[in-house]
Protein backbone atom coordinates (compact mmCIF):
# COMPACT_ATOMS: atom_id res chain seq x y z
CA UNK A 1 0.00 0.00 0.00
CA UNK A 2 3.18 2.45 0.38
CA UNK A 3 3.41 4.51 -2.65
CA UNK A 4 6.83 5.28 -4.31
CA UNK A 5 7.44 7.59 -1.97
CA UNK A 6 9.30 4.51 -0.42
CA UNK A 7 11.45 3.85 -2.86
CA UNK A 8 15.40 5.14 -2.10
CA UNK A 9 18.04 5.53 -4.61
CA UNK A 10 21.52 4.61 -3.74
CA UNK A 11 22.44 7.97 -2.62
CA UNK A 12 19.41 9.09 -0.25
CA UNK A 13 20.42 4.95 1.29
CA UNK A 14 24.16 6.15 1.85
CA UNK A 15 22.68 9.27 3.62
CA UNK A 16 20.03 7.33 5.54
CA UNK A 17 22.23 4.74 6.53
CA UNK A 18 24.84 7.48 7.53
CA UNK A 19 22.93 9.71 9.69
CA UNK A 20 21.30 6.55 11.38
CA UNK A 21 24.77 5.03 12.20
CA UNK A 22 26.15 8.57 13.54
CA UNK A 23 23.57 8.73 16.32
CA UNK A 24 25.71 6.44 17.94
CA UNK A 25 24.69 2.99 16.86
CA UNK A 26 22.02 0.24 18.06
CA UNK A 27 21.87 -1.86 20.83
CA UNK A 28 24.38 -4.01 19.47
CA UNK A 29 27.01 -1.26 19.74
CA UNK A 30 25.80 -0.68 23.89
CA UNK A 31 23.18 2.15 22.84
CA UNK A 32 19.32 1.89 24.33
CA UNK A 33 18.11 2.25 20.97
CA UNK A 34 16.61 -0.63 18.50
CA UNK A 35 16.82 0.74 14.79
CA UNK A 36 13.83 -1.16 12.69
CA UNK A 37 12.76 -0.31 9.03
CA UNK A 38 8.84 -0.24 8.87
CA UNK A 39 9.40 -2.68 5.53
CA UNK A 40 7.28 -1.97 2.18
CA UNK A 41 4.40 -1.60 3.91
CA UNK A 42 0.90 -2.40 3.73
CA UNK A 43 -1.27 -5.72 5.24
CA UNK A 44 1.88 -8.06 5.51
CA UNK A 45 3.58 -5.47 7.22
CA UNK A 46 0.85 -4.42 9.88
CA UNK A 47 2.15 -6.11 12.81
CA UNK A 48 4.97 -3.62 13.11
CA UNK A 49 2.75 -0.56 12.88
CA UNK A 50 1.03 -1.59 15.72
CA UNK A 51 3.79 -2.72 17.58
CA UNK A 52 4.84 1.12 16.66
CA UNK A 53 1.55 2.38 17.36
CA UNK A 54 0.64 1.25 20.82
CA UNK A 55 4.53 0.90 21.88
CA UNK A 56 4.98 -2.39 22.58
CA UNK A 57 8.61 -3.14 21.69
CA UNK A 58 8.98 -0.49 25.24
CA UNK A 59 6.40 -2.14 27.11
CA UNK A 60 7.90 -5.69 26.81
CA UNK A 61 11.60 -4.60 27.17
CA UNK A 62 10.25 -2.38 30.48
CA UNK A 63 9.11 -5.50 31.68
CA UNK A 64 12.12 -7.30 31.01
CA UNK A 65 13.67 -4.83 33.21
CA UNK A 66 15.06 -2.62 30.10
CA UNK A 67 13.64 0.31 31.32
CA UNK A 68 15.89 2.86 28.84
CA UNK A 69 15.00 1.20 25.80
CA UNK A 70 13.73 2.99 22.83
CA UNK A 71 12.50 2.26 19.24
CA UNK A 72 13.53 3.84 16.17
CA UNK A 73 11.33 2.89 13.44
CA UNK A 74 12.66 3.81 9.98
CA UNK A 75 10.88 4.55 7.14
CA UNK A 76 12.79 1.76 4.82
CA UNK A 77 11.42 -0.74 2.24
CA UNK A 78 13.05 -3.07 -0.31
CA UNK A 79 14.54 -5.91 0.29
CA UNK A 80 17.73 -5.08 -0.94
CA UNK A 81 18.30 -2.07 0.40
CA UNK A 82 16.70 -3.69 3.86
CA UNK A 83 19.72 -6.27 3.81
CA UNK A 84 22.54 -3.60 2.97
CA UNK A 85 21.41 -2.01 6.19
CA UNK A 86 21.19 -5.04 8.42
CA UNK A 87 24.77 -6.29 7.18
CA UNK A 88 25.99 -2.81 7.54
CA UNK A 89 24.87 -2.39 10.76
CA UNK A 90 22.35 0.63 10.64
CA UNK A 91 19.80 -1.66 11.56
CA UNK A 92 18.80 -4.22 14.33
CA UNK A 93 15.86 -5.72 12.62
CA UNK A 94 14.09 -6.38 9.08
CA UNK A 95 11.25 -7.30 7.51
CA UNK A 96 10.66 -9.30 4.40
CA UNK A 97 9.05 -12.35 2.16
CA UNK A 98 10.49 -15.72 2.09
CA UNK A 99 12.63 -15.48 -1.07
CA UNK A 100 14.88 -12.53 0.04
CA UNK A 101 15.49 -14.04 3.07
CA UNK A 102 16.37 -17.24 2.00
CA UNK A 103 18.59 -15.50 -0.04
CA UNK A 104 20.37 -13.54 2.53
CA UNK A 105 20.33 -16.62 4.87
CA UNK A 106 22.25 -18.77 2.76
CA UNK A 107 24.86 -15.71 1.66
CA UNK A 108 25.84 -14.48 5.28
CA UNK A 109 26.23 -18.34 6.71
CA UNK A 110 29.30 -18.32 8.71
CA UNK A 111 29.40 -14.35 8.31
CA UNK A 112 26.97 -12.16 9.76
CA UNK A 113 24.79 -15.58 10.19
CA UNK A 114 21.16 -13.78 9.57
CA UNK A 115 18.30 -15.92 10.78
CA UNK A 116 14.52 -15.43 11.23
CA UNK A 117 13.13 -14.39 14.35
CA UNK A 118 9.77 -15.71 13.02
CA UNK A 119 6.86 -15.10 10.78
CA UNK A 120 4.79 -12.07 10.72
CA UNK A 121 1.98 -13.18 8.46
CA UNK A 122 0.53 -15.70 5.85
CA UNK A 123 -1.69 -14.63 2.89
CA UNK A 124 -2.36 -15.85 -0.72
CA UNK A 125 -0.89 -13.51 -3.49
CA UNK A 126 -3.47 -13.68 -7.10
CA UNK A 127 -2.61 -13.54 -10.58
CA UNK A 128 -5.67 -10.82 -11.78
CA UNK A 129 -6.04 -10.55 -15.68
CA UNK A 130 -7.97 -8.21 -17.97
CA UNK A 131 -7.20 -10.85 -20.78
CA UNK A 132 -10.78 -12.57 -21.65
CA UNK A 133 -8.55 -15.28 -23.39
CA UNK A 134 -6.52 -15.84 -20.38
CA UNK A 135 -8.00 -19.03 -18.68
CA UNK A 136 -4.55 -20.44 -17.44
CA UNK A 137 -1.37 -19.49 -16.77
CA UNK A 138 0.01 -21.45 -20.12
CA UNK A 139 -2.16 -19.98 -22.19
CA UNK A 140 0.18 -16.64 -21.80
CA UNK A 141 1.56 -15.09 -24.90
CA UNK A 142 4.05 -12.23 -25.87
CA UNK A 143 1.19 -10.10 -25.85
CA UNK A 144 1.29 -10.21 -22.19
CA UNK A 145 2.72 -8.65 -19.25
CA UNK A 146 2.32 -9.10 -15.09
CA UNK A 147 3.39 -6.82 -13.05
CA UNK A 148 5.61 -8.33 -9.92
CA UNK A 149 7.42 -6.18 -7.30
CA UNK A 150 10.53 -7.60 -8.40
CA UNK A 151 11.33 -9.60 -11.52
CA UNK A 152 13.03 -13.40 -10.60
CA UNK A 153 13.27 -12.92 -7.12
CA UNK A 154 10.09 -11.90 -5.36
CA UNK A 155 6.94 -14.42 -4.23
CA UNK A 156 5.12 -14.38 -7.43
CA UNK A 157 8.20 -14.72 -9.54
CA UNK A 158 9.41 -17.82 -7.26
CA UNK A 159 5.75 -19.07 -7.38
CA UNK A 160 6.00 -19.28 -11.37
CA UNK A 161 9.13 -20.80 -11.59
CA UNK A 162 7.74 -23.52 -9.31
CA UNK A 163 4.59 -24.11 -10.96
CA UNK A 164 6.40 -24.26 -14.69
CA UNK A 165 8.84 -26.27 -12.80
CA UNK A 166 6.19 -28.78 -11.61
CA UNK A 167 4.55 -28.58 -15.14
CA UNK A 168 6.87 -28.45 -17.42
CA UNK A 169 10.20 -29.85 -16.27
CA UNK A 170 13.01 -27.76 -14.46
CA UNK A 171 14.83 -26.94 -17.52
CA UNK A 172 11.75 -24.70 -17.98
CA UNK A 173 10.99 -23.29 -14.63
CA UNK A 174 12.21 -20.13 -15.89
CA UNK A 175 9.91 -19.83 -18.79
CA UNK A 176 7.43 -17.21 -17.69
CA UNK A 177 9.91 -15.03 -16.31
CA UNK A 178 9.62 -13.15 -19.87
CA UNK A 179 6.56 -11.98 -19.52
CA UNK A 180 7.18 -10.15 -16.18
CA UNK A 181 7.42 -6.61 -15.54
CA UNK A 182 8.67 -4.53 -11.91
CA UNK A 183 6.17 -2.26 -10.96
CA UNK A 184 4.77 -1.52 -7.31
CA UNK A 185 1.40 -3.31 -6.48
CA UNK A 186 -0.15 0.88 -6.00
CA UNK A 187 1.32 1.25 -9.82
CA UNK A 188 0.26 -1.59 -11.24
CA UNK A 189 -3.41 -1.78 -9.85
CA UNK A 190 -3.98 1.73 -11.46
CA UNK A 191 -2.19 0.35 -14.31
CA UNK A 192 -3.99 -2.87 -14.47
CA UNK A 193 -7.68 -0.97 -14.17
CA UNK A 194 -6.75 1.66 -16.76
CA UNK A 195 -6.86 -0.72 -19.85
CA UNK A 196 -4.10 0.60 -21.42
CA UNK A 197 -0.98 -1.60 -22.78
CA UNK A 198 1.08 -1.45 -20.04
CA UNK A 199 0.13 -4.37 -18.35
CA UNK A 200 -2.71 -6.58 -18.63
CA UNK A 201 -1.82 -8.79 -15.45
CA UNK A 202 -0.75 -8.17 -11.71
CA UNK A 203 0.51 -10.40 -9.19
CA UNK A 204 -0.36 -9.33 -6.34
CA UNK A 205 -1.70 -9.18 -2.45
CA UNK A 206 -4.34 -7.80 0.03
CA UNK A 207 -5.93 -5.55 -0.46
CA UNK A 208 -5.02 -4.54 -4.10
CA UNK A 209 -6.82 -7.79 -4.66
CA UNK A 210 -9.77 -6.98 -3.37
CA UNK A 211 -10.14 -3.85 -5.39
CA UNK A 212 -8.48 -5.31 -8.41
CA UNK A 213 -11.36 -8.29 -8.08
CA UNK A 214 -14.24 -5.66 -8.19
CA UNK A 215 -14.08 -4.64 -11.43
CA UNK A 216 -15.96 -7.28 -13.59
CA UNK A 217 -13.41 -7.28 -16.38
CA UNK A 218 -10.71 -8.79 -13.85
CA UNK A 219 -10.50 -12.65 -13.02
CA UNK A 220 -8.01 -14.27 -10.96
CA UNK A 221 -6.21 -17.47 -12.76
CA UNK A 222 -3.45 -18.32 -9.96
CA UNK A 223 -2.86 -17.97 -7.11
CA UNK A 224 0.29 -18.84 -4.26
CA UNK A 225 -1.96 -21.02 -2.04
CA UNK A 226 -2.42 -23.63 -5.62
CA UNK A 227 1.02 -23.87 -6.24
CA UNK A 228 2.35 -24.25 -2.58
CA UNK A 229 0.01 -26.56 -1.40
CA UNK A 230 -1.67 -24.43 1.69
CA UNK A 231 -0.91 -21.13 3.18
CA UNK A 232 2.30 -19.61 2.96
CA UNK A 233 4.21 -17.15 5.38
CA UNK A 234 4.15 -13.74 3.23
CA UNK A 235 6.31 -11.29 6.05
CA UNK A 236 9.06 -11.79 8.10
CA UNK A 237 11.13 -10.67 10.44
CA UNK A 238 14.93 -11.81 10.91
CA UNK A 239 18.33 -10.02 12.74
CA UNK A 240 21.71 -10.99 12.85
CA UNK A 241 23.31 -14.15 14.91
CA UNK A 242 25.35 -11.54 16.48
CA UNK A 243 22.90 -9.11 17.66
CA UNK A 244 20.61 -11.65 19.49
CA UNK A 245 23.66 -12.86 21.29
CA UNK A 246 24.71 -9.32 22.16
CA UNK A 247 21.11 -8.30 23.45
CA UNK A 248 19.11 -11.54 24.29
CA UNK A 249 16.35 -9.32 26.42
CA UNK A 250 16.27 -7.15 23.55
CA UNK A 251 15.75 -9.72 20.86
CA UNK A 252 13.14 -11.42 23.43
CA UNK A 253 11.17 -8.02 23.80
CA UNK A 254 11.00 -7.82 19.98
CA UNK A 255 10.04 -11.16 19.57
CA UNK A 256 7.05 -10.61 22.25
CA UNK A 257 6.25 -7.40 20.94
CA UNK A 258 5.22 -9.66 17.31
CA UNK A 259 3.37 -12.08 19.42
CA UNK A 260 1.45 -9.25 21.06
CA UNK A 261 0.41 -7.33 17.88
CA UNK A 262 -0.62 -10.51 15.99
CA UNK A 263 -3.20 -10.96 19.05
CA UNK A 264 -4.56 -7.76 19.12
CA UNK A 265 -4.89 -7.66 14.87
CA UNK A 266 -6.97 -11.39 15.54
CA UNK A 267 -8.99 -9.59 18.35
CA UNK A 268 -9.34 -6.24 17.14
CA UNK A 269 -9.60 -5.60 13.47
CA UNK A 270 -11.02 -2.87 13.08
CA UNK A 271 -8.51 -1.08 15.15
CA UNK A 272 -5.56 -3.05 13.58
CA UNK A 273 -7.19 -1.52 10.53
CA UNK A 274 -7.16 2.19 12.05
CA UNK A 275 -3.81 1.89 12.64
CA UNK A 276 -3.05 0.87 9.32
CA UNK A 277 -5.32 3.50 7.56
CA UNK A 278 -3.41 6.33 10.00
CA UNK A 279 -0.21 5.31 8.86
CA UNK A 280 -0.81 4.99 5.20
CA UNK A 281 -4.01 7.06 4.58
CA UNK A 282 -2.39 8.23 1.07
CA UNK A 283 -2.87 5.05 -0.05
CA UNK A 284 -6.78 5.44 -0.88
CA UNK A 285 -8.06 2.57 1.25
CA UNK A 286 -10.30 3.25 3.52
CA UNK A 287 -10.81 1.84 7.40
CA UNK A 288 -13.75 -0.32 6.09
CA UNK A 289 -11.98 -1.89 3.30
CA UNK A 290 -9.04 -2.62 5.50
CA UNK A 291 -11.40 -4.29 7.94
CA UNK A 292 -12.99 -6.25 5.42
CA UNK A 293 -9.73 -7.52 4.03
CA UNK A 294 -8.37 -8.25 7.53
CA UNK A 295 -12.16 -10.55 7.81
CA UNK A 296 -10.68 -12.96 5.05
CA UNK A 297 -9.66 -16.19 6.51
CA UNK A 298 -7.10 -16.99 4.31
CA UNK A 299 -5.11 -13.72 5.65
CA UNK A 300 -3.84 -14.82 9.26
CA UNK A 301 -1.25 -13.06 11.46
CA UNK A 302 1.11 -15.45 13.34
CA UNK A 303 4.37 -16.26 14.19
CA UNK A 304 4.49 -19.86 12.86
CA UNK A 305 6.67 -20.23 9.99
CA UNK A 306 4.56 -22.03 6.88
CA UNK A 307 5.77 -23.30 3.93
CA UNK A 308 9.19 -21.64 4.23
CA UNK A 309 10.94 -24.64 4.06
CA UNK A 310 9.45 -25.54 0.69
CA UNK A 311 10.60 -21.99 -0.99
CA UNK A 312 14.36 -22.67 -0.13
CA UNK A 313 14.16 -26.40 -1.24
CA UNK A 314 13.02 -25.16 -4.83
CA UNK A 315 15.53 -22.30 -4.67
CA UNK A 316 18.34 -24.75 -4.27
CA UNK A 317 17.09 -27.09 -6.50
CA UNK A 318 17.56 -23.92 -9.60
CA UNK A 319 20.70 -22.85 -8.22
CA UNK A 320 19.29 -19.49 -6.40
CA UNK A 321 21.16 -20.84 -3.53
CA UNK A 322 23.82 -22.53 -2.64
CA UNK A 323 22.87 -24.55 0.62
CA UNK A 324 19.89 -26.49 1.48
CA UNK A 325 18.44 -26.18 4.84
CA UNK A 326 17.67 -29.80 6.37
CA UNK A 327 14.48 -28.24 7.82
CA UNK A 328 13.21 -24.59 8.40
CA UNK A 329 14.47 -24.30 11.53
CA UNK A 330 17.88 -24.48 10.53
CA UNK A 331 17.08 -20.44 9.09
CA UNK A 332 15.46 -19.87 12.57
CA UNK A 333 16.86 -18.79 15.77
CA UNK A 334 15.21 -20.92 18.69
CA UNK A 335 12.96 -19.50 20.38
CA UNK A 336 10.51 -20.00 17.63
CA UNK A 337 11.19 -23.57 17.22
CA UNK A 338 8.41 -24.97 19.29
CA UNK A 339 5.94 -23.53 16.53
CA UNK A 340 4.91 -26.30 14.24
CA UNK A 341 6.20 -24.04 11.63
CA UNK A 342 7.07 -25.98 7.78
Amino acid sequence: MRTNRRTVGVALLAALLSAVAGCGGGAAGGAAELRIPLGAGGVGFLPLYVMRDRALVEKHAQAAGLTNLTVRWIELGGPAVMNDALLSGSVDFIAAGPPAFITLWDRTRGSADVRGVAAMSSLPMYLNTTNPALATIDELTDTDKIAVTAVKVSIPSIVMQMYAAERYGAAEAFRFDRYTVTMTHADALIALLSGGNQINAHFTSPPFHQREIRDPRVRTVLDTDEVMGGATTFTMLSTTARFREQNPAAYAAVLAALEEANELIRSDPRAAAEVLFAAESAAGFSVDEIVEVLADPDIRFTTTPENVAKYAEFMHEIGSIENRPSSWRDMFFPEIHAAPGS
